[in-house]
């Protein structure tokens, strides 16, 4: 019980720590999913505590994932009227950079090497967490190195997208969405947030479009290269 209580008051006062931290040091390496991350695998590796020890109190965290994705619906559903004017540049847009994400992850690990069901766990890095997970275990990748690599590319997106869009002129509000969403799911549309209602939006929608679509990709992809 004392050790749920402290894993899980524990992990949110070093996140807002962390917040804090990032407002004085702006810096993509100071993002709070970055730093409090690393403190905590820190935390538990000195004090040998076990991760499923950890999780006693994380996953009620974890319970919380689900409505957080939820609630991404509501800055969506104020910008409908708005959205719904461009709403086959969101649907081909993200259907691009779902090809993109999938196949580039696949080939990258096949020129590396890798083996068969760990390249099966890295084709649908960039969709949501929950989904990613249902659909590596439906073409017989690992759910949970699945989850590793959403994990990786939503904060690799997060830390470097904003240096991205400055370095590629990307100002258009529909752009960055699309951008954040397509790629980095629920971390990027965190992100998008900070830019503005619209921006995060129209990457909640990217975010929704992409899983539609990795669902309906993956396994056919996975079926004929792999």
């Amino acid at each position: 019980m004392i050790t749920s209580v402290l894993s899980f008051a524990g992990t949110i006062l070093l996140f807002n720590g962390m917040k804090r931290v990032h407002k004085l040091l702006p810096t993509p390496l100071l993002l709070p999913i970055v730093t409090s991350t690393a403190i905590l695998i820190m935390v538990l590796l000195l004090t040998g505590t076990a991760y499923e020890a950890y999780m006693e109190g994380g996953e009620f965290i974890s319970m919380l994932l689900g409505p957080a994705v939820v609630a991404l619906a509501f800055p969506l559903h104020d910008q409908w009227d708005r959205l719904k004017k461009h709403i086959l540049l969101l649907a081909g847009a993200s259907l691009a950079g779902t090809l993109i994400g999938l196949f580039s992850g696949m080939y990258m690990a096949i020129l590396f090497g890798m083996d068969s069901e760990i390249i099966r766990s890295l084709i649908p890095k960039s969709v949501t967490a929950p989904i990613a997970m249902d659909i590596a275990s439906m073409i017989h990748g690992i759910p949970a190195l699945a989850a590793v690599y959403v994990m990786v590319a939503g904060i690799s997106g997060s830390m470097f997208g904003p240096f991205l869009m400055r370095k590629l002129l990307i100002q258009n509000p529909i752009a960055v969405g699309i951008g954040y969403g397509a790629a980095s799911h629920g971390v990027g549309t965190a992100r998008a947030l900070e830019y503005g209602e619209q921006e995060g939006a129209v990457s909640s929608a990217a975010m929704t479009f992409s899983a539609i679509f990795a669902s309906l990709l993956c396994p056919h992809i996975a079926a004929l290269l792999l």
